[in-house]
């Protein structure tokens, strides 16, 4: 089951346009939406989770409209949205047992049954009694998981799943996403350029509300193969180079500054070429749309 996007725009009432005429073809899988804060993709996320309204365009989940059928919808979705609310004196059997009541399975045996299969699944038994509130983040972000998992969605939504977590943390959640994404389409929408790398086959990047990229991630690294090139500098050239607008990305190695140029010759003296990551994928698309919006 296909999720199809056509012309998907929303502009909110301070004249913000969060989107911009996006259309994507999301098949069956991890799918990764990459974006800067306040690219979009939360926008993006809640008109498909029905919780908010688009101003024009269509999405299709198989056959069912998404923001005509809602009701439809949300008997097939499951959504794990950046900030979710608990009750924080109750446990975690008892509130997955609680969301499963809410969402239709009435009957007591059934309830007991796929509420102990989702604790078992997302590792959480033997915290099974434990307050929410004593979670820690990586807890709460696989009982948030296991809520999502409730009414076998086809469609799973987790916005900004791994901020914050531990290197631990989140090792555990990249190896329970991609288990649920063999059947099922899962959007990841993250800034997290290594959560893409990780576990998606396929991605997009948007940025203010435009689509830049949607492809494979081997695909994109293709594109600017021979085309990113490396320098070490002093920290005193870092705001000219900053300044020219050819700069897509620094960090410090051992203190000192290296930065990645893009360009399909050798843009000066010192500068050998590297092999580019999606980190270079993703910020040349930013820098390069950011001069593009400087220009008009």
């Amino acid at each position: 089951m296909d999720l199809i996007i056509k012309g998907l725009s929303k502009t909110y009432g301070n004249g913000v346009k969060a989107l911009d005429n996006v259309s994507l073809h999301i098949p069956t899988g991890m799918f990764g939406l990459l974006g800067p804060n306040g690219a979009g993709k939360s926008t993006l996320m809640r008109i498909l989770a029905t919780l908010q309204e688009a101003d024009s365009g269509t999405a299709m989940l198989g056959d069912i409209d998404v923001l005509k059928q809602k009701d439809e919808v949300r008997r097939t979705l499951g959504y794990l949205p950046q900030e979710f609310g608990v009750y924080p004196k109750v446990s975690a059997y008892e509130m997955l047992d609680h969301i499963a009541l809410l969402k239709g399975v009435t009957v007591k045996g059934e309830r007991k049954d796929l509420v102990e299969a989702l604790l078992q699944r997302v590792n959480l038994w033997d915290q099974k009694k434990q307050r929410l509130s004593g979670f820690s983040g990586g807890m709460k972000q696989r009982f948030g998981i296991a809520q999502s998992l409730i009414g076998e969605p086809k469609l799973i939504i987790v916005d900004e799943p791994t901020a914050g977590l531990d290197p631990g943390e989140r090792n555990r959640f990249y190896n329970l996403l991609t288990e649920i994404g063999e059947n099922v389409v899962v959007i990841l929408s993250t800034h997290i350029v290594q959560d893409v790398k990780e576990l998606c086959s396929n991605m997009a990047i948007i940025h203010k509300g435009k689509l830049l990229y949607a492809g494979s991630p081997d695909e994109s690294l293709r594109g600017i193969q021979g085309k990113v090139w490396e320098k070490s500098i002093a920290k005193s050239e870092l705001e000219g180079y900053a300044a020219s607008g050819r700069m897509i990305s620094n960090r410090l190695v051992a203190g000192q500054p290296v930065i990645h140029l893009l360009s399909d010759e050798r843009p000066g003296e010192g500068f050998v070429t590297a092999e580019p990551s999606l980190e270079d994928v993703f910020f040349s698309a930013i820098s390069r749309s950011n001069a593009e919006s400087v220009a008009q």
